[in-house]
């Protein structure tokens, strides 16, 4: 894979105080054509919006570890943070989707241990999830890597700048902020990144073209042993 200079502080800068920044031109357009055949390989249990759970495929891990996304990572959670889960979003006219705005509170874990602030609990697809509170989730990034361009007509992500310092909020806060803030449409070209914290409260329309919208969403850590004993979960 072809190197680039580590992200300017700015990016790490950006990430704490808006919540997010888009890093153009991580991948090139041949690593991105490996990438995409290599997913299309691998036996991923797709649903309607794509297929969760991808970590545990070599491909993805690897993609996962790659330097530069590493690189972007670790200016924000520390030098010892490492990627846990990964989703593969697919939206296009056959997969189209609305979601409303909302923040990304639920974290898979090896186990079920009642503890202060963490839940409520669920499984899905096997993995224990729960939803966690705001010290947890101020200890993950995540990283979209974009497999196709993100244009205003297909359904890129949308986000409330600023929301993730507000812990984690209610439906009725959401709605307020919401109200107030003046949305950042995320556009971001094919081989671009997205970094955003999981507490930014974020949205995304249908999309309105016939160009797919392909996004690999991978999600760090900065520990993988979360307070009371909590282990996040390799999905």
């Amino acid at each position: 894979m072809s190197g680039i200079p580590e992200p300017s502080p700015l990016v790490s800068e950006e990430i704490e105080t808006r919540g997010f920044a888009v890093v153009e031109r991580v991948f090139d357009s041949r690593e991105i054509q490996s990438i995409s055949s290599a997913l299309s390989r691998i036996p991923l249990a797709r649903s309607r919006a794509g297929a969760r759970h991808a970590m545990r495929h070599p491909v993805v891990a690897d993609v996962a570890s790659d330097t530069r996304l590493l690189n972007i990572v670790r200016g924000v959670l520390g030098q010892g943070a490492l990627p846990y889960r990964a989703t593969l979003f697919d939206k296009s006219p056959a997969a189209n989707w609305l979601v409303v705005w909302h923040q990304d509170t639920a974290l898979p874990l090896c186990q079920r241990k009642d503890a202060p602030g963490w839940g409520p609990w669920s499984v899905k697809s096997g993995v224990i999830y729960a939803h966690a509170p705001a010290a947890a989730l101020k200890r993950v990034l995540a990283l979209r890597i974009h497999l196709d361009d993100s244009t205003p007509l297909n359904g890129p992500l949308r986000v409330l700048p600023g929301t993730h310092r507000h812990g984690v909020l209610s439906d009725e806060a959401i709605k307020l902020h919401a109200h107030k803030i003046e949305p950042s449409e995320c556009v971001v070209a094919r081989g671009g990144v997205l970094a955003m914290r999981p507490l930014l409260v974020h949205a995304s329309s249908k999309t309105i073209t016939d160009a797919s919208r392909r996004v690999l969403h991978v999600e760090y850590t900065a520990h993988m042993t979360m307070d009371h004993g909590l282990e996040l979960a390799v999905a």
